[in-house]
């Protein structure tokens, strides 16, 4: 257990890098972390370089395993399971896939012109961006095991829901007719050689790095902005869980935003800092991640209003439930 506790905190949490940028704001810029001003630079610049070590060595993991499976085959493997099953693989799938909402909406066309089951590119289309491998790595390094295994679990569970909810439904003459014309390549690739393999994910690691960057740094600053300067009891008067629509609040909140994951984590830290409750911070993240209004807007482009209306509707009321349960079963998180 002592072991498991010290990789955690070196490997995970980098307490070797929280020491450094320590002795850096005080030593070098001579500010107390204790400060608002020293606090909030000690925050940035710890988080920013922890989320990007953690992400590149991630990603680099995870898209080295994922080029196993390229979307040739994987639109073969979902398409020999059908109902519940297809479901279920659909969302698992999406755990392995790094992307944000809008990355992952290419997919979801490529997969519904393949004729997969409508459902299970749904169940896709929710896990690719709620979560993944990287984000659960990023999420233990922050808020422990118990929350990141759960958070995973519930966003897992959700696009299960989600996509058998909307194949029961039957709603493929909501899908756009020049999606079901999208040229389909069902002939997989070549095998990858081992060199194409390292070189696959390092492109991968650049590609998403590249993209998320700016996110990041935003979600960074306004933690540091959270966690430092707007006090605990404004806080806890918007999403404190003395407000019984906090976690709707949070919700709605989330979705005007752009961002993956990896950016809204260090928002959903501070949050948790200023004693948000844990559902209300799940919430935010799910809604940020899953329901951001320029995703919805290209996937606008790729499904019909009502089928839009019924994904939104299912995902918010599955978020809101996730957000409440969360929070009445906190005390097991603590």
């Amino acid at each position: 257990m002592g072991i498991f506790n010290w990789l955690n905190d070196q490997l995970l949490k980098m307490k070797w890098l929280w020491d450094l940028v320590e002795l850096l704001v005080e030593k070098v810029f001579g500010l107390s972390i204790e400060s608002k001003v020293g606090g909030s630079v000690h925050f940035f610049i710890y988080d920013t370089i922890k989320i990007f070590i953690l992400l590149s060595v991630l990603i680099y993991i995870i898209s080295y395993i994922q080029s196993y499976f390229p979307p040739e085959r994987t639109k073969k493997i979902i398409g020999r399971f059908k109902g519940i099953k297809g479901n279920i693989l659909g969302a698992l799938l999406g755990t392995i896939t790094p992307f944000c909402s809008c990355s992952s909406i290419p997919i979801f066309i490529g997969f519904t012109s393949a004729g997969l089951p409508l459902g299970s590119t749904f169940s896709f289309l929710i896990s690719s961006p709620m979560v993944d491998l990287a984000s659960l790595m990023l999420l233990m390094s922050f808020f422990g095991a118990k929350i990141a295994i759960s958070y995973v679990v519930v966003g897992v569970v959700l696009a299960v829901i989600g996509g058998s909810l909307i194949d029961k439904l039957h709603m493929e003459e909501y899908v756009e007719d020049y999606v079901w014309g999208v040229e389909d390549v069902n002939n997989e690739s070549g095998e990858m050689t081992r060199k194409d393999r390292v070189y696959f994910a390092r492109s991968q690691v650049r590609d998403i790095v590249g993209r998320v960057w700016p996110y990041i740094l935003i979600g960074v600053g306004i933690g540091a902005a959270i966690h430092n300067w707007i006090p605990q009891t404004i806080i806890e008067k918007v999403l404190g869980q003395n407000n019984p629509f906090s976690v709707l609040i949070a919700t709605i909140i989330g979705i005007p935003i752009y961002a993956d994951i990896f950016g809204t984590i260090p928002i959903a830290e501070a949050l948790v800092a200023k004693g948000v409750g844990i559902g209300t911070v799940l919430s935010f993240m799910m809604g940020v991640t899953t329901l951001s209004l320029p995703s919805m807007i290209m996937l606008s482009k790729v499904i019909k209003p009502k089928l839009l209306a019924t994904f939104i509707t299912i995902v918010t009321i599955g978020i809101i439930i996730i957000g409440y349960l969360f929070n009445a079963l906190s005390f097991i998180f603590i």
